[in-house]
Parts: structure tokens; C-alpha cells; sequence
């Protein structure tokens, strides 16, 4: 077992981890099958990352599964993703519940048919009680949109004279986002080679260490994750201070 291969010890572990899962179609395209071959490869890619964050404890993972602008793509794929979505919460919930975690959806909820609908508050409700990694995933989910939605509610407070202008902070705008109650992400991860947040977590990421991996994601395995995290905790995070040692 290499160094790689190991998880950091759990104090060195960020609390929030983050992917943005992208390359299921390149997958498929190297190796001439069909992008929907691809998606197929991708759901097992998660399992092996969610069970990865089980298994060292950590405590948020958030995992950009379909965003808002993904309904411009071919409706033969989109009807396919929904397939995706609609096998893993009747297959995988279970298992979430058994192995104490937490799930929540964040995004748009008014697109979604109704049975993924009921799916989504099923898999809400059976792992309400979860106490071990909370798992999100942002599934018709675009951050613009996210933060044009909580800006509009609090001007919507300010006309009503709920409050004042004033009294808007970055913890107040911070509490009308979908990811209230979750912490910061402390790491960000893309697969596939590109180099872009792609509308996702724009707000929450303001701090968040950024890791680009040329791996795609149905590659992305056990040890490449384990592989980052040893990374992230050789980071010094400042949050726009300097070391001690700079200042003396």
C-alpha cells in the first residue's frame, strides 16, 4: 500500500469536500461507446468516492451530479441521467441509511417529474436521522441562480420592512442559500482536465482549495481521492492573513 493509497489521519481531513464530477462522456468517447456508457460508469465512480467518505470519516461531501444548465443537452441524455437518478435513489438509499448517513438535494426542484420529486423528499426523510457523512448532491442546481434567488428574498424582507439594508451581511445572505446549515467547502475537486467552477458553489467557494485532476470521472477511484486529501493537508490555509512567521 503506498502513501497515496492511505487516508490522512481524520484531524487532517477538510471537513467539506466538493466534486465537480465531469468526463462520463469523454470516457465513453475513448473508448467508442455511447455517452450513456459512460454515465453508467460514472454512478459507480460515486459510489466508490461516497463509500471512500464513509469509510475515513469524513463529515461533508458534496457532489455536483446535474446542473441546471444540463437540461440543454439532447433529450435522449437527459431522459438517461433521470433513468441514473431515479436507479440510485431506489438501489443506494438503503445502504445510505444503513451506514448512517445524511442526504440532502439542493437545486431547482420545480423542473424534476414528479415520482424523482418524491424520490428526492423519500431519501430525505429515511436519512434524516443519519449522524455519520452528509452527503449532498446538487442536482438541478446552478449557483447564479442560487444567489440571484437569496438576493431577491432579501430585498423582498427590505420592501416589506422586515429589515433593513443594513442589517444585510454575508452571514444573513449566507442563510438564504440552498447550502445553509453546511459548512464551506474546504476542498474543490473537477475531474477530467478542465479548469473552471462551471456555476457551482460561486458563493460558498470564496476560500475553498481548488484541485483539477486530468483523471476522468469514471476513473476516479479510491486512491485518487486519498491521493488529493494527503495533498490538501499539506496546505497552509491563510483565509487572506500571512503566517505567523511573516508578520515577525
Amino acid at each position: 500500500m503506498t502513501a497515496a493509497s492511505v487516508a490522512p489521519a481524520r484531524e487532517s481531513l477538510p471537513r467539506h469536500v466538493a466534486i465537480i464530477m465531469d468526463g462520463n462522456g469523454r470516457w465513453a468517447r475513448k473508448r467508442f461507446l455511447p455517452r450513456a456508457a459512460g454515465h453508467v460508469a460514472g454512478v459507480a465512480a460515486v459510489r466508490t468516492i461516497v463509500r471512500t467518505a464513509i469509510d475515513i470519516g469524513l463529515q461533508y461531501l458534496t457532489l455536483y451530479a446535474f446542473s441546471s444548465e444540463n437540461w440543454k443537452r439532447p433529450a435522449g441524455e437527459v431522459n438517461h441521467l433521470m433513468g441514473l437518478f431515479r436507479a440510485y435513489f431506489r438501489e443506494d438509499v438503503s445502504e445510505l441509511v444503513e451506514r448512517n448517513v445524511r442526504m440532502r438535494i439542493i437545486g431547482n426542484r420545480s423542473r424534476a417529474d414528479d415520482d424523482i420529486l418524491r424520490m428526492i423528499e423519500e431519501g430525505e426523510r429515511r436519512t434524516a436521522n443519519g449522524t455519520g457523512l452528509n452527503l449532498t448532491f446538487a442536482f438541478d442546481y446552478g449557483a447564479q441562480e442560487e444567489i440571484l434567488a437569496a438576493a431577491r428574498h432579501l430585498a423582498a424582507a427590505v420592501a416589506r420592512g422586515e429589515i433593513d439594508a443594513d442589517e444585510i451581511t454575508a452571514e444573513a445572505f449566507a442563510a438564504r442559500l440552498q447550502t445553509r446549515g453546511l459548512p464551506d467547502p474546504d476542498l474543490i475537486i473537477r475531474t477530467s482536465g478542465e479548469r473552471r467552477l462551471s456555476n457551482f458553489l460561486l458563493w460558498q467557494s470564496a476560500y475553498a482549495e481548488l484541485a483539477f485532476v486530468d483523471t476522468l470521472w469514471p476513473d476516479f477511484s479510491r486512491a485518487h481521492f486519498l491521493e488529493l486529501l494527503q495533498s490538501y493537508a499539506q496546505r497552509e490555509r491563510r483565509f487572506g492573513a500571512v503566517a505567523p512567521e511573516a508578520v515577525a
